[in-house]
């Protein structure tokens, strides 16, 4: 209850807080006082007598949260190797440790195809065993929740406001079935200015970043940095360089990222490996996947003519196909062989 006291004291962020844990086994006043100075000693004792630990544990209690600092041993791991983890987090659920947790995160205006390509790669990580980390807005975020959820895997939503105040409203439902994770007290609202400093907790969450689809300026760019910063992998997903939707992408590319074009390429390079179905094919199925394995990506009118069958038909299979999890989009309106 201390720590948590002197984390809730004007003037302490996480870097004085850090000099108080590594200097002192407890924080009492007098440790304060000598660490950090009689002005913020001051303030500390009033964090103290004004109870306001014991009721944001109370409220947290209420709503089902657990408020958790660095000096608990539940705090999550990934968290302590940013320069400012937070403190405290507010925590729904149950996190994965962030060696089995990737990111996928991109823009909010999302083209159809970087949606369902993001819902690919989600279902991918799911059946890898692997949880989804995202920031549960519009666009990129949702599919990949989704495309997590619906593959029975697990999600994790990092939020730009309380755990009780989820932004936007209509994910909601989405919100009930992920682990929560949110930096803010409860009955915080969303703000611009939070958004970028949930992306740095996605970025730590995770153990790689994968940006789908993102304009130059881009928060998904944020969470890239930052897991740079981190040391962790970061891929991105190619668009046509005459899309502004796809610039930022793009560029992380020209400056080194991984380049990601199927699902297989991000479980490859993490060395992961996912359940695949079983299915027997038959007829124009069967003859239209293995021209999709032989051709590689390949567009729909690439494989009307090495089949045989009308465009029309081909676009009806690459559907059932989908359906099975045997093929997944690609950019440029290409399809892969899973």
């Amino acid at each position: 209850m201390s720590w948590l006291a002197l984390a809730l004291t004007p003037g302490v962020g996480p870097r004085r807080l850090k000099r108080v844990m590594e200097a002192a086994d407890a924080p009492t006043p007098e440790a304060v006082a000598r660490i950090l100075g009689e002005a913020v000693a001051d303030r500390y004792r009033e964090v103290l007598e004004s109870g306001r630990a014991e009721a944001l544990l109370r409220q947290s209690q209420r709503l089902g949260l657990r408020a958790l600092g660095p000096w608990d041993d539940a705090y999550p791991e990934g968290l302590s190797h940013l320069e400012d983890p937070p403190a405290p987090i507010f925590l729904k659920g149950t996190l994965p440790a962030w060696e089995a947790a990737v990111a996928l995160v991109g823009t909010r205006r999302a083209s159809p195809w970087a949606k369902a390509f993001a819902r690919q790669l989600a279902r991918a990580l799911a059946e890898a065993g692997v949880a989804v980390v995202s920031g549960l807005a519009r666009g990129i975020d949702r599919a990949a929740h989704e495309g997590a959820i619906e593959a029975g895997g697990r999600s994790v939503a990092v939020l730009g406001s309380a755990i009780d105040r989820i932004y936007p409203p209509e994910h909601r439902p989405l919100a009930e079935k992920s682990v929560l994770v949110s930096e803010f007290p409860p009955g915080e609202g969303p703000r611009p200015e939070y958004f970028p400093r949930r992306n740095r907790l996605i970025a730590a969450l995770s153990r790689a970043v994968v940006v789908v689809e993102a304009p130059e300026r881009s928060g998904a760019l944020i969470t890239a940095r930052h897991a740079l910063e981190l040391g962790r992998e970061v891929f991105a997903v190619p668009g046509r360089p005459t899309d502004e939707a796809s610039r930022g992408a793009n560029l992380l590319i020209k400056d080194g990222a991984t380049p990601l074009l199927s699902p297989e390429d991000l479980l490859d390079a993490l060395a992961l490996r996912r359940q695949k179905k079983e299915v027997a094919l038959e007829g124009d199925l069967a003859r239209l996947y293995t021209a999709l394995k032989t051709l590689g990506a390949a567009l729909p009118d690439d494989l009307a003519a090495a089949t045989g069958l009308p465009p029309e038909a081909v676009l009806g299979l690459l559907t059932q196909l989908e359906l099975l999890d045997m093929v997944a989009s690609a950019p440029g309106g290409r399809y892969l062989a899973l």
